[in-house]
């Protein structure tokens, strides 16, 4: 079996909602669930070691927009939140990653060296990520609290505008053109970053926000779940240009299983199969070699491929690029080691 370190999931967000509907989260994700993609025993079932777990302030449901008659789509913008019930529920998130630290469910790691050592004793190695910087003040200031509970990954918007910069709409066929990009604070969130060793996400930022953070950030470029624009055309997708720039920073993108991002039509049908997957995770690879690929699943927060139906299913992926070709020295590259060469970068280590 093929460890695999992920780099993006939403386990926290649905456990979030179990524990608000009276629910008990670390006992869901202990003893597992038929619900969602992530818990432990299913975790451990499909080798999935680890990964990167997202603080994500929910805008309700996402629906996505019904396709007109030439199967395109344009899924309006959530609306921007505000930032005190935000920052509440970032906080809930946040101790029920620090409760499952301390129930041993999991080990919350601050560093690659702590993964590597849970990995080693079998613990699912969590790291604490924010996917959209509503819970984050303009002065910075809980930034640093954050940090000291664990963060070590952030995105800066989410697919909607925050006093940070501007998100790219759900929408099919659609250039990651969309908007302007970085705020002046999210000038100063990218530099505060850089200065505590916090990674910087660019999944769900618009391109000039892309190139504002290219420009102004002494990190590897990252985007932990996108997938190929030339392959499929959607907002959220990076095009060659992106992944060149990728490439040339040393940093990686981490494909997403969302069947949006994968389909050649944009659809969300999950009969979607994984020779879709296997074509970006090759046009990846081709655009900017091995070294700069990776997995990022969007676990519990995107509709992905039936047959890999939950965490129980990541070992059908790696087969499927087994049977493609792809070696074992490059299979322990894009399943986890790439992962763990960018975020030591990223964290001054």
């Amino acid at each position: 079996m093929e460890l695999v370190f992920d780099g993006h999931n939403d386990v926290l967000l649905r456990l979030w909602r179990n524990m608000k509907a009276g629910g008990d989260p670390i006992a869901e994700f202990v003893n597992g669930t038929p619900n969602g993609h992530i818990d432990g025993p299913r975790a451990k079932a499909g080798g999935l070691a680890g990964g990167l777990c997202a603080i994500y302030i929910p805008s309700g449901e996402l629906v996505l927009k019904e396709p007109d008659q030439n199967g395109h789509y344009v899924t309006p913008l959530s609306v921007p939140l505000d930032h005190l019930p935000s920052l509440t529920t970032a906080l809930e998130m946040a101790s029920i990653a620090l409760r499952l630290d301390r129930a041993g469910a999991w080990q919350l790691c601050r560093s690659t060296s702590d993964i590597r050592k849970a990995m080693d004793a079998g613990r699912f190695a969590a790291v604490m990520h924010m996917e959209g910087c509503e819970a984050i003040d303009a002065d910075l200031d809980n930034l640093e609290v954050f940090y000291a509970a664990g963060l070590r990954s952030l995105g800066p918007v989410w697919s909607r505008h925050n006093i940070f910069g501007h998100g790219v709409p759900f929408a099919y066929p659609m250039s990651p053109d969309t908007g302007p990009g970085l705020t002046d604070h999210g000038f100063e969130l990218v530099k505060a970053c850089n200065t505590l060793g916090i990674l910087i996400d660019l999944a769900h930022i618009t391109e000039k926000g892309f190139w504002d953070v290219a420009k102004t950030s002494d990190q590897p470029l990252i985007a932990s779940h996108s997938n190929a624009h030339a392959l499929t055309p959607v907002a959220r997708n990076l095009t060659d240009r992106q992944l060149d720039a990728v490439k040339e920073s040393g940093g990686l993108v981490g494909l997403n299983y969302a069947v949006t991002m994968l389909r050649p039509d944009g659809r969300d049908n999950v009969a979607t199969p994984l020779s879709d997957m296997v074509r970006h995770i090759d046009h990846l690879v081709q655009r900017m070699g091995i070294d700069h690929v990776a997995l990022g699943s969007d676990f519990d927060g995107a509709s992905i491929p039936e047959e890999i139906h939950d965490a129980a299913g990541n070992q059908n992926l790696v087969a499927a690029l087994k049977g493609a070709g792809y070696a074992d020295a490059e299979l322990k590259k894009l399943c986890r080691e790439n992962w763990l060469r960018v975020l030591g970068k990223a964290w001054h280590e």
